[in-house]
């Protein structure tokens, strides 16, 4: 019997995570439909039991419930750009998909259910470092999507008492996340046009700033937030590194990495993206037992390897 499911676990942070627990020794369930989610993720991930099916399908949810200790709850559609292209889809994943799981981890009595929630509930307030209790202001559906799951959860542990923690990911980067697609994150994106002799493009001045956060520091937080004590739930934690860069520093950084010459080109900036973001992580620090290890440095140097190797 699996002790933990993962959702979306063919996607970015979602293999990752059943890699690290596999490593553990742990019993896991992943649920996927991989809508964008990849196949080539499950790679070496075997021991795995693997349900596919759609979190907005109730049985679904049900069936991957079904005897779990701990949810960590990962599935969903990401991308700020893509949300204010299709606000709809969006909801539907984001909200109807995370109200089916909790209520299916409610009706199974699972022990604790583990959210990731994102930095970008925080919106362009000009307050750094961005702390969690803080008044949300979300610029895109993305984020609205992701603040009202938080808020699901704190509902769903008042009311029914299932142990909830919500994690505030700030702009998560590391192996298997996609450089491809019209909604890649920044670092793969830089990576991938480098590796093929080309120049990226940055959005806006690339002055704006970022606390960019290694998956191997993500991975930690989730388990910690399984193993908290009963206290720490209920509430919703900041998961970053704690310090931020522009991404002008962050593509000298990748260039050099990779021993590219090339020079970025420069773009309009993107409607939903906020300027600047920073970390106050001492309540995770404090109640999860949080403690994060790389540097951006130090985990751009292990993602850029990686990237090397399998793009």
């Amino acid at each position: 019997m699996a002790r933990f499911l993962v959702t979306g676990a063919a996607g970015f942070i979602g293999s990752n995570l059943v890699q690290a627990l596999l490593e553990q020794g742990e019993a896991v369930r992943g649920l996927d439909n991989f809508l964008s989610g990849k196949r080539e993720n499950l790679r070496g991930l075997e021991p795995m039991e693997f349900h596919e099916g759609d979190i907005r399908d109730p049985e679904a949810c049900r069936s991957a419930c079904r005897g779990v200790e701990c949810v960590l709850h990962q599935a969903a559609l990401g991308s700020v750009p893509r949300s204010v292209a299709d606000p709809l889809l969006s909801n539907d994943c984001n909200v109807t998909g995370t109200l089916n799981m909790l209520v299916a981890a409610r009706d199974a009595h699972v022990r604790r259910f583990v959210f990731a929630a994102s930095s970008s509930a925080y919106g362009d307030t000009p307050v750094l470092p961005k702390v969690e209790t803080m008044p949300p202001r979300p610029l895109s559906p993305y984020a609205i999507t992701k603040l009202v799951g938080e808020e699901y959860c704190r509902v769903f542990y008042s009311l029914y008492g299932l142990e909830t923690v919500a994690l505030r990911y700030f702009n998560v980067f590391g192996r298997r996340q996609d450089p491809f697609g019209a909604y890649a994150a920044v670092i793969p994106r830089f990576a991938a046009a480098l590796l093929r002799g080309e120049a990226p493009e940055i959005y806006g001045d690339g002055g704006q700033t970022r606390d960019f956060t290694y998956i191997a520091d993500v991975v930690q937080a989730n388990r910690k937030a399984c193993d908290a004590p009963a206290e720490a739930c209920g509430r919703v934690y900041n998961v970053a590194c704690g310090g931020r860069i522009n991404l002008n520093e962050l593509y000298d950084e990748i260039a050099r990495l990779l021993g590219s010459p090339l020079r970025p080109r420069y773009g309009a900036p993107r409607a939903g993206d906020v300027r600047d973001s920073l970390a106050d992580i001492s309540a995770a620090r404090q109640l999860l037992g949080y403690d994060p290890r790389y540097s951006v440095a130090a985990g751009l140097a292990e993602a850029m390897e990686w990237y090397r190797n399998n793009l």
